[in-house]
């Protein structure tokens, strides 16, 4: 759960992550500015609730069990186990690739071959494709164990993992569903003339968006459309309205979110009882983002001072 609750955080809230990445080229924000702000609230919230969040009595009610396959009951050696170095390099390596195409992206703008091979290495389904490739040459005949070794072990892993992968894609089909029938522009026009805060109504934006429509990225880029004009004449930092609207991506994660399914299927728990616990952290998270952007807004303005 404590894992669980970092991803969802540093997925929706802070680049390079394409959403929060994609809204800080809308909003022409510095995206190594949105990520130092973004850690000194990133870490404290995520922290906060990986800490609490386990021990709270609801969720240590629970009983949740690994799908029967995903666990290797095998005992292995020292000798078996791969180096410190190999398994950060492989871990690391497609981080290092999208943070690369990322940052290709974002410091040239000129058209030639080597950017197109960069972003197409880059690009999240490669990366993770050579990633796999390497990790089965790093762990496999590159320490002795043969291919067959390698294939079968894959085998039983991929028979695991079926059942979530297709309930991971009909939880996509449904956000699609909703995107491709205009939900986005429906709640644009319903949220124009809101007279609150900047701040607080891109994060409500991005938390409607991300209720209709599940997935936190495509929330947070739809969102930053919709509040874009909000940010000229505020005098609201850049950087803070992008972490205002990514803070508000994490929130609600329900039945429409993919990453709400692959939660459930993992830990084998019921539809309930995955809202009891998804549902209510990414929500919690969601809105001690909002007070560290409020927070963060206030600071950076007495700074300027």
């Amino acid at each position: 759960l404590p894992m669980s609750i970092t991803l969802s955080t540093m997925h929706s809230f802070l680049p390079p992550h394409p959403g929060p990445t994609a809204v800080a080229a809308t909003f022409h924000a510095s995206v190594g500015l949105t990520l130092f702000y973004g850690l000194f609230i990133a870490i404290p919230a995520g922290a906060l609730i990986a800490l609490i969040w386990p021990r709270l009595p609801f969720i240590k009610a629970m009983a949740p069990s690994i799908p029967q396959g995903l666990v290797s009951e095998r005992e292995f050696t020292d000798e078996e186990m791969p180096g410190l170095g190999w398994s950060l390099f492989v871990a690391l390596f497609p981080v290092a690739l999208i943070v690369a195409a990322a940052v290709t992206d974002m410091a040239t703008s000129s058209e030639n071959g080597f950017l197109h091979f960069v972003a197409f290495i880059g690009s999240a389904p490669i990366a993770l494709l050579l990633t796999l490739c390497l990790a089965s040459w790093a762990f496999g005949p590159r320490i002795g164990r043969s291919l067959e070794d390698v294939g079968a072990s894959c085998s039983s892993a991929a028979k695991a993992m079926a059942m979530i992968l297709l309930v991971i894609g009909a939880g996509g089909a449904f956000k699609n569903v909703l995107v491709e029938g205009g939900i986005s522009d429906y709640i644009k026009d319903a949220t124009d003339g809101w007279s609150i805060s900047p701040i607080i109504l891109a994060w409500l934006v991005a938390v409607i968006l991300r209720i209709a429509l599940g997935s936190a990225t495509v929330a947070v880029v739809t969102a930053s459309g919709v509040v874009l004009p909000l940010l000229a004449g505020s005098g609201i930092h850049p950087e803070v309205m992008v972490l205002a609207v990514a803070c508000g991506s994490i929130a609600f994660s329900h039945v429409n979110d993919p990453g709400f399914w692959l939660f459930k299927e993992y830990f084998n728990l019921s539809v309930i009882e995955a809202i009891k616990v998804r549902t209510s952290y990414t929500t919690v998270l969601a809105i001690l983002g909002l007070g560290g952007v409020l927070i963060a807004e206030q600071v950076l303005d007495a700074l300027s001072l």
